[in-house]
């Protein structure tokens, strides 16, 4: 058996204004206040001596190596990033950016989404990624319009209450 898989589907490379900077901001604060602490730490640890079972480098090499992965991430899909600004034409659909309230036929219960991009999810906030199953089934659908969305828990049926862009 072979370890080969296929590679995974990439991620929509939209974002907010407001995600937008907040990327542009935690690079620069990994690049120029972070980095150079952990670099002065690592410094520090390998001037004690004996490398080997020095506890501290070991951990200060591997925390460098986090924060050049994350910053080498960001330094390439930052540019690659379209900023999505405008409210759409069509204010009573659902498109990217969206606010919007759904109540579950079923059970009657509501909930509010924000659809963002991936790079800006936060479930806390009840932001979900385009990519998102949900958000997927909402798209282009109208204020008042009924759906079906493949869920974790199963198939489900919500109603589109409310459409806003903040």
């Amino acid at each position: 058996m072979s370890r080969w898989r296929p590679p995974s589907p990439s991620s929509t490379a939209i974002i907010t204004r407001e995600g937008f900077e907040r990327l542009k901001a935690e690079l620069d604060h990994l690049w120029h206040t972070v980095r150079p602490e952990v670099v002065k730490a690592l410094a520090a640890a390998a001037a004690e001596g004996d490398r080997s079972e020095n506890a501290e480098y070991t951990y200060r090499k591997k925390q460098l190596g986090e924060i050049d992965r994350r910053a080498r991430y960001l330094s390439k899909r930052i540019p690659a990033l379209k900023v999505v600004e405008a409210a759409p034409s069509q204010r009573d659909a659902v498109f990217f950016g969206a606010t919007m309230t759904l109540e579950n036929v079923e059970s009657g219960e509501t909930v509010r989404y924000r659809i963002v991009g991936p790079d800006e999810t936060d479930a806390r906030k009840g932001w979900i990624s385009i990519d998102s199953p949900m958000a997927r089934a909402v798209l282009k659908k109208r204020l008042d319009d009924e759906f079906d969305a493949e869920l974790p828990g199963g198939r489900t049926r919500f109603a589109i209450m409310d459409v806003s862009y903040d």
